[in-house]
C-alpha cells in the first residue's frame, strides 16, 4: 500500500475554505454595527447592514454608543478603520456560502491581495537578477570561512534582527524575501531547511507577538481600547527578551542535533532535494569576491534597508516596496551589463519561481472571504465577549488570550483583530478589575501564538517557498508553542495581580 502523503499547502488552503464554507451553514449570522470617522468634513458615520447615519465627532457621540475611546485617536488617524460599536450585535438572516461562493473565494482573495503578489514576484525577479551575477555564490562562499566553527550565531543574528523588526513595525510578509536568500547560507553551515525557516518565521513570529511599539498591532490595538499605548509595554519587553531567548534556544538546540547527524532532521528525506535546489553547483569553488560583485549586494541590501525605512517613516505600503526593488534589479542590471533580453528572461524566470507561494497568499485571503460574507466573524466575538464576562481577573487574562487565539484564524489581520474586538472585549476588564492594557497584550500573545501554526496566516506561504509541508513544520514548532503559551500565560497572570 502506498504511503499517504500530505497534502500540498495550495490543497490545505481549499480544504479549510470548505470547512469555512460548511461552517457559514452552521454558525447563525451577525454583526455589530461599524463606526468609522470622516477626516474630510470631520463626523462619524454609523453604518448596519440595514441603514448608515452621520453623526457629529465629538466625545458625548463616543460616550452615548459607550465607545470609551478618546476622540483624539479618531481625530489622529490613529484609528482609520471602522470599529465595532459595543452591544450592537444583532443575529441576522442567514447567509451560507455555497459551492459558487466556495469556488470564487480564492479568486477573489488573488484580487484582493495583489499588491502582495506583486511585491513577491518581483522580489523572485530581483533574486533571480542577483543570482545570475554571481554574487550570492561568491558572498556566500566568504561567510562560511568567516563563520566556521561559530555557525550558531548566525541562527542568533538572523532571528535576533528579524525579531526586532517584527516588534518595531510588525515585519512579516516581507521576510518573504529572505528565504531564497539565506536558505543557502545555512545548508552551507550544514544546517537544514527548517534551520533558516525557523530564524526568519519565527523570528518574525516571536516579535510580532510581542510587540513593543508596532503601529500595526499594539498602537491601533491600544488606541481601540482607549488606553495609551505605553502601557503595559514593560510586559511586552518582559515577554519579548524571555521568548527571544526560548526561541533561539530551541532553534539552537535542534540546528547542532542536526549538525553532528544529519539523519537527527525532521526532513532528512528531503536532503539531497533541498540541496539541490537551493545550493550552487559548485557551492564547494571559491569565488573571487569582486568589487562588481560586492556592489551588487550592497545595492541589495539596502533595497531592504530602504524599504524598512520607507515602511516605518514614509507610510509606505506594498507598491512603494515593490517599486524599491525593480529599481535594485534594474540598476544591478546595469552595474553587471546584463543583456536586456537575458534581464528580462531571467527577471520573469524568478518571479516564476514565487509564483506558488503567491497563490497561496490569494487563497489564504479567500478562506477570510469566505468568512466575511458568512457574516459569522462577529458572531464568533459576540459569544467570546458572553464567555469571559464575570471571570476572576487571573482566569479572566488567560482565557482571553486563547480567545484571541481562536478568532485569529477566522481574523489573521492584525490590525483588523483589532479594531472588531477591542472596543467590544477591552471594556470586560473593567468589570473584573484589570488594565486594559492587558487585554491589548493577550491579543498580541494569543494571536502571536496562533501565528507560529496559523494555515490562514503566512506559514503556509513561507513552507511552499522552503518546500517543507505542514506536518513536519508542526512536528518542529508545536514543542516550543507550548513552550511559549506557558511562558505566556505566567506573564499575563503575574501582571493582573501587580
Amino acid at each position: 500500500m502506498k504511503k499517504l502523503k500530505f497534502p500540498s499547502a495550495q490543497s490545505v488552503l481549499l480544504i479549510i475554505a470548505a470547512l469555512v464554507a460548511l461552517l457559514t451553514w452552521l454558525i447563525p449570522s451577525g454583526q455589530y454595527d461599524r463606526l468609522s470617522y470622516s477626516k474630510e468634513d470631520n463626523s462619524f458615520t454609523r453604518s448596519s447592514l440595514e441603514k448608515t447615519i452621520k453623526l457629529p465627532a465629538t466625545q458625548e457621540t463616543l460616550a452615548t454608543l459607550e465607545v470609551k475611546i478618546p476622540l483624539e485617536n479618531f481625530t489622529s488617524g490613529a484609528i482609520y478603520k471602522p470599529i465595532s460599536i459595543p452591544g450592537t450585535y444583532q443575529k441576522l438572516e442567514s447567509n451560507p456560502q455555497g459551492f459558487k461562493a466556495f469556488v470564487l473565494a480564492p479568486l477573489k482573495g488573488i484580487i484582493q491581495v495583489a499588491d502582495i503578489i506583486i511585491l513577491v514576484l518581483f522580489i523572485g525577479g530581483l533574486i533571480a537578477i542577483v543570482n545570475y551575477t554571481g554574487a550570492f555564490e561568491a558572498g556566500i562562499t566568504r561567510l562560511s570561512k568567516l563563520l566556521e566553527g561559530k555557525e550558531f550565531t548566525l541562527i542568533i543574528i538572523v532571528t535576533t534582527l528579524i525579531a526586532l523588526g517584527g516588534t518595531t513595525f510588525g515585519l512579516a510578509e516581507e521576510t518573504i524575501a529572505f528565504y531564497p536568500i539565506l536558505i543557502p547560507i545555512f545548508l552551507a553551515a550544514k544546517y537544514d531547511a527548517i534551520v533558516a525557516l525557523a530564524c526568519i518565521y519565527i523570528g518574525s513570529s516571536i516579535g510580532t507577538m510581542a510587540s513593543t511599539i508596532n503601529p500595526f498591532s499594539t498602537i491601533i490595538a491600544s488606541n481601540s481600547a482607549g488606553v495609551n499605548w505605553t502601557t503595559g509595554i514593560n510586559g511586552r519587553i518582559t515577554m519579548l527578551a524571555l521568548g527571544l531567548i526560548i526561541c533561539i534556544l530551541y532553534i539552537i538546540r535542534y540546528a547542532q542535533r542536526v549538525k553532528k547527524n544529519p539523519s537527527k532532521s525532521i526532513i532528512f528525506n528531503q536532503k539531497n532535494e533541498i540541496e539541490k535546489l537551493f545550493l550552487y553547483e559548485n557551492s564547494s569553488a571559491t569565488f573571487e569576491f569582486t568589487t562588481k560583485l560586492k556592489l551588487v549586494l550592497l545595492i541589495f541590501i539596502t533595497s531592504f534597508m530602504v524599504m524598512v525605512y520607507g515602511v516605518s517613516n514614509l507610510d509606505w505600503w506594498f507598491l512603494e516596496m515593490t517599486a524599491v526593488f525593480f529599481v535594485a534589479a534594474v540598476l544591478i542590471g546595469f552595474i553587471s551589463k546584463i543583456n536586456e533580453t537575458v534581464f528580462v528572461n531571467t527577471f520573469i524566470k524568478g518571479a516564476n519561481e514565487l509564483l506558488s507561494v503567491a497563490f497561496i497568499i490569494g487563497l489564504a485571503r479567500g478562506v477570510t472571504i469566505l468568512m466575511e460574507d458568512g457574516l459569522i466573524s462577529d458572531t464568533l466575538l459576540y459569544y467570546s465577549s458572553n464567555l469571559t464576562e464575570g471571570m476572576h481577573k487571573g482566569i479572566f487574562i488567560n482565557v482571553m488570550m486563547y480567545v484571541y487565539s481562536g478568532l485569529s484564524f477566522f481574523i489573521p489581520s492584525s490590525s483588523g483583530m483589532a479594531v472588531l474586538t477591542m472596543p467590544v472585549l477591552s471594556p470586560l476588564a473593567d468589570g473584573v478589575g484589570v488594565g486594559r492594557e492587558l487585554v491589548v497584550n493577550a491579543y498580541l500573545y494569543g494571536m502571536g501564538l496562533f501565528n507560529f501554526i496559523n494555515p490562514t496566516g503566512l506559514i503556509l506561504a513561507s513552507l511552499a517557498i522552503v518546500k517543507v509541508s505542514y506536518d513536519k513544520w508542526l512536528k518542529f514548532v508545536l514543542p516550543l508553542v507550548f513552550i511559549l503559551a506557558a511562558l505566556s500565560m505566567l506573564v499575563l497572570t503575574i501582571s493582573a495581580y501587580l
